[in-house]
């Protein structure tokens, strides 16, 4: 892939940003229609659950893995290879049958998709070199990430109530087929290493560790174990890990990502980032719905001003310096000012405002960090270093969202009443504000990059 910007720049970059879009989409867009397709298909709890779970654990399990296989097999081949099976899983998902087949089909959407993603962000890295050129193409690229989770709300709810569950998926296959139709037209074939192969062993352990970690996390309750117990097993397997990365001949993850500073903090942070990102679009809709009334299509129609203040701060980040940590310093007052949380609250007094806020410092911290994920990174390890930079945020979402629900949980109320459930969520939502305060003062610390640190 050619170290400067490509002749077709825009055509480009909606290609990749309509990929993250539909990625990010579907993380969101089938929840809404989780009632209908339960009483379609006569599932159980346990059932829905994995029509989530089937999607985000595959996702979230192999992104370092897709990474690895985007450096190995090329840009495009990658790129190609994860639009298609995405497509493939969104249009089996979307024909009304069986539950075996549906939840088959989301976890082939998340495969693909895990290749997917690391392909695009290493495809826009090899287009844009540092400078103000990639700040920009990044700043697209996130605010596309940014739309995606606030349209997966509307379009769930709109969808759902006017043709049936089947069209959220079906429109995700749709979607897809532009795509599929430029990529051959506008993306060259792509730097990959010849030389090098998929550590087998590595990919293995990574995948069944991560597969653990976030299954555990995800379905805590819901499985015929102690809560621990799966968790546990998945940080065991990933701690062995080290051992069989120095037998390889060629490490998963290799040793000159782990050495680079400006890697190693993005990850981080992009943990601490990712607990509180889906801290908050988990807790905001269930106060809406479960303590104000809203209807599902009400939550999402008033979450429109956060993704709104989200894209725009993200396409802002892209085009300014030394924007992470005003994010993270925004991002901590929004979740402090939503954590009052009033029992009979109004959208208009309690809720737009520090919606704007939280919705501005997560854009405002998003773009800098996958930069700084990113930084330094030789072109020909940009697809793991991708596949790394996002799997931080979804380990990191499901490690908050284990903790901050324990924390919401009211203690010994069976059927707890609206102001039970409003002291539980404003308890997690104090505790996201930490974490957001603990993200900044790590991004306050200075650090000296090995190599030139993508503009924030």
């Amino acid at each position: 892939m050619s170290s400067s910007p490509p002749h077709r720049p825009g055509p480009v970059l909606s290609l990749l940003a309509g990929a993250q879009f539909l990625v990010v989409l579907n993380t969101s867009i089938v929840n809404v229609a989780l009632p209908a397709i339960g009483q379609d298909l006569q599932l159980t709890p346990t059932g829905l659950a994995w029509i989530v779970n089937g999607y985000l654990v595959a996702f979230g399990a192999l992104l370092p893995v897709g990474g690895r296989l985007t450096d190995l097999l090329g840009h495009r081949v990658a790129f190609l290879t994860g639009l298609s099976g995405f497509a493939a899983g969104s249009l089996a998902a979307g024909v009304p049958s069986g539950a075996g087949l549906l939840i088959t089909a989301r976890v082939v959407q998340g495969i693909g998709a895990a290749l997917l993603s690391p392909a695009g962000l290493a495809i826009l890295l090899a287009h844009w070199p540092p400078g103000p050129g990639r700040g920009k193409a990044l700043g697209w690229w996130g605010a596309a990430s940014a739309a995606g989770g606030a349209a997966g709300v509307l379009l769930g709810g709109v969808l759902t109530s006017a043709l049936g569950w089947w069209a959220v998926f079906a429109l995700s296959a749709l979607l897809a087929l532009p795509g599929l139709a430029a990529t051959p037209l506008l993306l060259d074939r792509g730097e990959r290493e010849r030389a090098a192969r998929l550590d087998l062993p590595g990919a293995l352990v990574v995948t069944a560790g991560l597969t653990l970690l976030v299954l555990g996390l995800g379905a805590r309750g819901r499985l015929p174990l102690p809560d621990f117990a799966v968790p546990a097993a998945g940080v065991f397997l990933l701690l062995t890990l080290v051992p069989v990365e120095r037998r390889a001949r060629d490490p998963l993850l290799p040793p000159v990502l782990l050495r680079n500073r400006s890697a190693v903090a993005g990850n981080l942070l992009m943990l601490l980032l990712g607990a509180v990102w889906v801290a908050t679009f988990f807790f905001l809709p269930l106060y809406q719905q479960r303590v104000l009334g809203y209807s599902p299509l009400e939550a999402g129609l008033t979450q429109v001003p956060l993704a709104a203040a989200l894209m725009t701060a993200s396409w802002g980040a892209g085009r300014l310096r030394g924007t992470l940590l005003p994010g993270f310093v925004v991002l901590a007052a929004g979740l402090l000012w939503l954590a009052r949380l009033p029992v009979d609250g109004t959208f208009l007094s309690d809720l737009l405002g520090p919606s704007v806020l939280i919705g501005t410092g997560l854009g405002l911290a998003f773009v800098p960090l996958t930069g700084l994920g990113v930084a330094g990174v030789e072109p020909r390890h940009s697809g793991v270093a991708g596949g790394l930079i996002n799997t931080s945020r979804q380990v990191g979402g499901a490690l908050g969202l284990a903790v901050l629900t324990s924390l919401a949980s009211p203690a010994g109320r069976a059927t707890p009443g609206p102001a039970a459930l409003a002291h539980g969520y404003r308890r997690a939502l104090v505790a996201a504000a930490l974490v957001a305060l603990l993200a900044a003062a790590g991004a306050g610390i200075r650090r000296k990059p090995a190599r030139p640190v993508t503009p924030s």
